[in-house]
């Protein structure tokens, strides 16, 4: 498919997905600021089980009640199993290979105590959901290019020899320069924890304070977007209100700041912000990239109400463990070897655990 018929098939799909908003229900009427425009202040947290992409038991977007509560109960098991004390005597070497969430071997640094992922899943207008994503309609990524697929595995691959060449090809939370994922945004999206965003407004300017690492989202209202020239952490953000519905489009973030291997240069992100309740914000978003996917990414997340304040997230791993990663790759190298992103397999069976 050639650059224009791309675009083409893009903008379709767009539109296309443009029917899956959850319209808000019922008659509730968001509070006015001093300025006339919809009361979003407060804080917030996104916070859920939900995943990004629907699990392959569901083929719906909304589940049962049932559905919901038996993937509640599961987590609360989970973390029930998580809030168990590890052994003082057990070595490096005992460690579960998998301890869950993701985390392996040396990983399993986390109990249940540390971590703050949600306990419940997505409900909009009362009803659950299975995956965040709700375009394409089966709740799952699109494809990539080609040409994404192979600029991700230059990138991200486990193979890449560049990923300990220095700081700059680490990611941007482990340089405390971003959150981990897209927390920070745009997308803002909910993370292992740390999910809570505090939204302060005046006349021409909202403010999103993230607490993942330590970001202040500046979104400029009715505002000239920057220069294609000028790209900033979390990109240009403009808004504009349509009725009751904050709408923020962003463009000219970093390359290094793309969602799941999009490219930050090329990306655009319109999220929809509308209070549905006195203690829930329905957050949408659309991610269009034609250079990274074949086809735009819609999803919906309930902001829900939460005590504050905000606290610090005091980011050490600038500080400290970058310096491990880094320092680690350097032994290897005087040892001859090449390091991966797997640093547990490169020292095991070496005396290195």
């Amino acid at each position: 498919m050639n650059a224009k018929r791309l675009a083409c098939a893009f903008a379709a799909a767009a539109l296309a997905a443009a029917p899956a908003f959850a319209q808000p229900t019922g008659a509730y009427k968001a509070p006015r600021n001093a300025w006339g425009q919809p009361d979003l202040q407060g804080v917030w947290t996104n916070a859920t089980i939900t995943p990004l992409e629907r699990p392959a038991q569901f083929s719906t977007l909304e589940i049962s009640e049932a559905e919901a509560r038996a993937m509640e109960t599961a987590t609360a098991q989970q973390n029930a199993e998580g809030l168990k004390p590890t052994d003082p005597a057990a070595k490096v070497t005992d460690l579960p290979v998998d301890c869950g969430r993701g985390f392996r071997g040396t990983d399993c640094g986390y109990n249940s105590f540390w971590t703050d992922p949600g306990t419940k899943v997505i409900r909009i207008n009362g009803k659950p959901r299975s995956s965040i994503i709700v375009e394409p309609a089966n709740g799952k990524l699109p494809p990539m290019t080609p040409e994404a697929r192979q600029r991700f595995a230059q990138r991200f691959g486990r193979s890449n020899p560049r990923a300990f060449d220095g700081p700059e090809m680490r990611s941007l939370g482990e340089r405390c320069i971003l959150s981990f994922g897209t927390s920070a945004g745009p997308p803002m999206l909910p993370l292992l924890y740390n999910n809570t965003y505090e939204i302060v407004q005046n006349k021409d300017e909202i403010a999103i304070q993230v607490e993942m690492v330590h970001d202040v989202r500046i979104v400029r209202l009715n505002a000239k977007p920057l220069p294609a020239s000028v790209r900033q952490w979390m990109g240009d953000s403009i808004g504009r209100w349509e009725g009751d519905t904050l709408v923020v489009e962003t463009s000219n973030m970093r390359p290094e700041q793309g969602f799941r291997g999009a490219s930050g240069a090329t990306q655009k992100v319109t999220e929809r912000f509308t209070r549905i309740s006195p203690t829930q914000i329905l957050y949408r978003f659309t991610i269009e990239d034609p250079a990274t996917y074949t086809a735009p990414v819609t999803g919906e997340v309930a902001m829900n109400a939460t005590k504050g304040p905000i606290y610090e997230y005091a980011c050490h791993e600038g500080n400290y463990a970058l310096e491990g990663i880094l320092g680690g790759a350097r032994e290897l190298e005087k040892q001859g070897r090449t390091p991966t992103s797997d640093p547990v397999a490169d020292l095991a069976g070496e005396g290195g655990l």
